[in-house]
């Protein structure tokens, strides 16, 4: 709309450029004005010296005349400029949440940080989702596997279809990387006594790397893959045709991330005395990523924790009371522990990081990155001083069967 004559501020570009074009004092020195307008000092015409002033200069040096009286100094005070505008923090957020999406089943976990949508069906999540995802926070929406084809995803099912494929099988207690028969880890999964052995005969902890992954997991396997597609959650953003999914939008010549989807397939925590150690160790992706928990396997066997001795591990974590409640739930089945942080705290656990290398004696290189390098899985002991020296607080999400948590690109996990 047109400005009224005793409005001077214009609400578009338009409205700013014909409300003070009229009023341009080319040259002016007039004191009210904050910032002097700026002269070019170009010869065209052969002499030097000052020529007409920069308009777009003259434009804002009028702009701010108008709003600063000439008799008072600017200043610059944060509180005042923004004490009308509406909170951001996540309180304000649950409230106007609760009034405005009363037909969405969810709940907040981790001291209210990490969204959780319980009903994977429901239409309108995306709608809140969105309130969430705009503040860059984690999002968890649960039961996911009841919209797949269980079958599909079960151990033995993917040894019988693929166990003569060749992949790489890290040992992560060890990091020792071998290329072996697909076969060979799907036969230990939930047989103990099928499982790899370390040195001191102790179980391995056993992860398969990514495979397969991209181009390879649709060609190789064109059913599970599109039994993923067509259960993901949140489809708007999370679907390749997805109309929020920005990065499937990307023109041709962009150079896009890997988008996957990838298969991540791990086991042998329960079975191992060592639990300072994670399958994936501390790291950033550089693209938002939604991992789904489509099978958890119940091993059976000499040496491996039964369930309640599983369910007493997950409770010495520091859990929020909801996810307490799920695991006294007989018809949940938990199947991985996540820590997560928020993307801003990257330097500060970076230095942290630094620091403990320093004090195991080890040799931190000047550019050594312990979340770019993956080095570091951070256990109970060193969570609880990055709290204490840092601020840092972790997110311990605990992901059940059906699961899937969506992370904005930059989080930091393990799991």
């Amino acid at each position: 709309p047109p400005a009224s004559q005793n409005n001077e501020q214009g609400s578009t570009l338009r409205d700013l450029l014909t409300t003070t074009a009229g009023k341009l004092r080319l040259g002016s020195t007039d004191a009210g004005i904050a910032f002097a307008p700026v002269y070019s000092t170009g010869t065209a015409s052969g002499k030097s010296g000052r020529t007409m002033p920069n308009i777009l200069d003259d434009i804002i040096a009028s702009v701010v005349e108008n709003k600063i009286p000439p008799n008072r100094a600017p200043k610059i005070n944060v509180k005042s400029e923004i004490k009308d505008e509406p909170k951001d923090d996540k309180n304000c957020i649950q409230d106007d949440c609760s009034k405005r999406y009363s037909d969405i089943q969810y709940s907040w976990i981790c001291d209210k940080h990490v969204l959780w949508l319980r009903d994977h069906k429901n239409s309108n999540n995306w709608k809140l989702f969105k309130e969430c995802w705009k503040q860059g926070r984690p999002v968890l929406v649960s039961g996911m596997h009841k919209k797949m084809n269980f079958s599909l995803w079960k151990a033995e099912s993917i040894s019988l279809d693929f166990g003569n494929q060749q992949a790489d099988i890290l040992n992560c207690k060890d990091s020792i990387i071998s290329n072996t028969n697909v076969k060979e880890f799907w036969d230990g999964f939930e047989d103990v006594s099928k499982r790899q052995k370390i040195k001191n005969g102790e179980t391995a902890l056993l992860k398969l790397k990514d495979w397969p992954s991209g181009e390879d997991f649709k060609a190789m396997m064109p059913a599970r893959y599109d039994d993923l597609l067509k259960s993901l959650p949140l489809p708007e953003y999370c679907s390749p045709e997805g109309k929020l999914n920005l990065a499937s939008h990307l023109p041709g010549f962009f150079v896009r991330p890997d988008l996957g989807p990838r298969l991540c397939s791990a086991y042998g925590v329960a079975a191992t005395k060592d639990h300072d150690i994670g399958t994936t160790n501390l790291h950033i992706e550089v693209s938002d990523i939604v991992n789904i928990l489509v099978y958890v396997g119940i091993a059976k066997g000499n040496g491996v924790l039964s369930k309640s001795g599983v369910l007493k591990k997950l409770e010495e974590e520091d859990l929020d009371d909801l996810l307490r409640k799920r695991l006294k739930d007989s018809s949940e089945l938990p199947g991985a522990l996540w820590h997560i942080y928020a993307g801003k705290d990257a330097d500060k656990i970076r230095e942290f990081l630094q620091k403990i290398a320093k004090e195991q004696g080890l040799e931190v290189l000047p550019e050594h990155d312990p979340i770019r390098d993956q080095s570091w899985y951070v256990n109970k002991k060193l969570r609880q001083r990055l709290f204490e020296e840092y601020g840092v607080k972790t997110c311990t999400v605990i992901q059940f069967l059906g699961d899937a948590i969506i992370l904005p690109a930059g989080a930091l996990h393990q799991v």
